[in-house]
């Protein structure tokens, strides 16, 4: 524990917990939930009363939390990311940095939300589409700067900007070129490989979505 840190004499600490320089843990904070486990805090977080944040979590700097808010184990969030009131982060959670998290959220296990996500209030994600016992539960993947409204619900193993641009894509194939054509799969890449010649190496293109 950071010297300069303050944690609230009604706070709770379970098994290790590390938590960086000016960090503040307000009243009825639960950090931990078993004696073997670790939690890992950066510097700078503000964790407000009432929220409980399992074992086993590893969090980056300047986190900012609202009130009765719950991240359970398996959890890597990055840095400058804020957890609204009442909010809910399931087990197995992968979270970037620079990610807003609005009031009454519910991230389901397994979830993947990456870099500069806004996250509107109440929205929520799935993992199990057809709620079978036993069912393999695969999360949403939100990729970056994605923007999720509020009350939205995401399916489960959708990707939500790759599944987005599919239907664009779709949609202007079906009207333009030949309605029985369809997209299998779409991805996002920052630039095309192409040769000293600037044509397009398809080759490498097929190679990055093998591996990907």
């Amino acid at each position: 524990m950071h010297q300069q840190s303050r944690i609230s004499k009604n706070a709770t600490l379970y098994g290790e917990v590390s938590l960086g320089r000016g960090s503040v843990v307000e009243n009825n904070v639960i950090l931990g939930h078993r004696e073997d486990g670790v939690v890992n805090i950066g510097d700078n977080a503000l964790i407000r009363s009432g929220s409980v944040i399992y074992s086993d979590t590893n969090i980056g700097q300047n986190f900012r939390t609202g009130h009765n808010i719950l991240i359970r184990e398996n959890t890597e969030i990055g840095d400058n990311v804020l957890v609204g009131t009442n909010s809910i982060v399931e087990n197995n959670c992968k979270i970037g940095s620079n990610v807003s998290i609005q009031t009454g959220v519910y991230i389901t296990t397994n979830t993947t939300i990456e870099d500069e996500v806004f996250m509107g209030p109440h929205s929520v994600t799935a993992n199990d589409k057809y709620m079978q016992v036993g069912a393999k539960l695969i999360g949403p993947t939100i990729k970056k700067k994605a923007r999720i409204g509020a009350n939205a619900v995401l399916l489960p193993g959708n990707n939500v900007v790759e599944e987005r641009l599919k239907i664009s894509l779709q949609a202007a194939i079906r009207q333009n070129l030949n309605p029985l054509f369809k997209i299998h799969d779409v991805m996002i890449v920052d630039e095309l490989p192409r040769t000293a010649s600037n044509k397009v190496m398809r080759h490498m293109l097929r190679d990055r979505y093998s591996r990907a």
